[in-house]
């Protein structure tokens, strides 16, 4: 899918620009009003996030421009907090407002919602246990269990666990890791959630015949059975 992010902050919109693209998304950059306008009235995109604040236009008369020909849903994000505001952006065609600033990981949700609305998520947060294979996890006690020995985590560790069980099957990057787990934005420059990976593999996956942690390179981490 291909989306376009509005932003004129350059710092965050190549933030935002790396941890999309990651989750498999085709992104283009514009810093300014003029040039957002132009991008989103010219091509055709899934969704587009746009500040509110820009220079040349800013993002309410580009929303109200872009609404008297195209539909594409749009998500705003703003430094501004009062309530009127958020109600003037969803008043001039926002699907959706983020306030400034922002976890990643919600943006990402957002996105989701917005892209996939008419497709309900699963319910999972109500469950006491989690299980892959021969992997279980109990949540009330904090326990993980495979082929009937226990694995002992660290709080991190059974974290990193837990997040990957509950989206198994769908590729988690780095970014996104980082923020679900660690509560941090992802530095490209450090190592610290491949260190973390390894050191879950040592104890969720050598010990074993079947690994369940795999690597999807240049894209990040996946928890699955794999038939061999």
């Amino acid at each position: 899918m291909k989306l376009l992010v509005v932003e004129d902050e350059l710092k965050l919109a190549e933030y935002l620009r790396k941890g999309l693209s990651e989750e498999g998304f085709v992104v283009d950059l514009a810093a300014n009003g003029v040039d957002g306008l132009h991008l989103a009235s010219e091509f055709d995109y899934d969704l587009i996030v746009l500040d509110g604040m820009l220079p040349g236009i800013d993002g309410l008369t580009l929303l109200t421009a872009l609404r008297q020909s195209k539909q594409t849903p749009v998500l705003m994000l703003t430094a501004r907090v009062r309530v009127e505001d958020r109600v003037r952006g969803l008043q001039s065609g926002a699907d959706d407002y983020l306030v400034k600033p922002f976890a990643f990981s919600e943006l990402l949700a957002r996105i989701h919602v917005l892209l996939r609305r008419a497709r309900p998520f699963p319910l999972t947060d109500s469950a006491t246990s989690l299980r892959v294979a021969d992997l279980e996890i109990d949540l009330v006690r904090r326990k993980a269990v495979r082929a009937g020995r226990s694995l002992e985590l660290t709080a991190q560790e059974f974290g990193l666990l837990t997040l990957l069980v509950r989206r198994q099957g769908e590729v988690l990057s780095r970014t996104e890791i980082a923020e679900q787990v660690w509560n941090i934005n992802f530095d490209c420059g450090t190592n610290v959630i491949d260190v973390a990976i390894r050191r879950l593999r040592m104890k969720l996956d050598i010990p074993f015949e079947h690994p369940l942690l795999h690597t999807v390179r240049g894209m990040g981490y996946v928890l699955e059975a794999r038939v061999e």
